[in-house]
């Protein structure tokens, strides 16, 4: 893992396909660095939400706009000194790049998981509006992140604490409390 150094890092992107475990970890890793959370999902346009509860995946072009109100929050938070933690799919490279430009020192955290694990997770997920339909789109979009700056791969499959654990010690983070 290369990139930001723990003192130039901003905010942490947690990313993977749907069912990976992003909201999750994210909120996990904000209460435990007592850092600003951010859900990407919360951002997304009332038509990409409809969209997806269709069943039909987003474009480029629908992503955008939702990319650059994410990056715009990550610049927000960082402005007003707060470390910042959002989980977003970013499942390609110019959408982490996107957000990168937006926010210089963002680290990402890769939950990486296999598509028969994504499908039993979706698919037994309530109240989530992305249908298990849609996984193989995420996976058809995903562009892993190798090679990138200031990204931690993870096995999504580890319990909770493991993941959260493993994220404060590869960065250093600090502790709340």
């Amino acid at each position: 893992m290369g990139g930001a150094s723990p003192d130039a890092m901003r905010a942490i992107v947690v990313m993977g396909v749907t069912g990976c475990g992003k909201t999750s970890v994210a909120m996990a890793l904000a209460e435990r660095i007592d850092a600003r959370m951010l859900e990407g999902d919360a951002f997304h346009p009332a038509q990409n939400i409809q969209k997806m509860k269709d069943g039909i995946p987003l474009t480029d072009a629908d992503r955008q706009g939702w990319l650059e109100s994410l990056g715009h929050e990550l610049a927000q938070a960082s402005a007003a000194g707060e470390f910042a933690v959002l989980s977003c799919s970013a499942l390609k490279r110019r959408y982490r790049d996107t957000l990168r430009a937006s926010s210089p020192g963002l680290g990402f955290v890769f939950l990486q998981l296999s598509r028969s694990a994504a499908m039993e997770r979706v698919a037994h997920r309530n109240g989530h509006f992305m249908p298990a339909s849609l996984v193989d789109s995420q996976f058809r979009d995903l562009e892993p992140p190798i090679d990138e700056p200031a990204v931690l791969t993870l096995d999504a499959t580890e319990s909770l604490p493991v993941i959260v654990d493993r994220i404060v010690a590869c960065w250093r983070l600090p502790r709340a409390g």
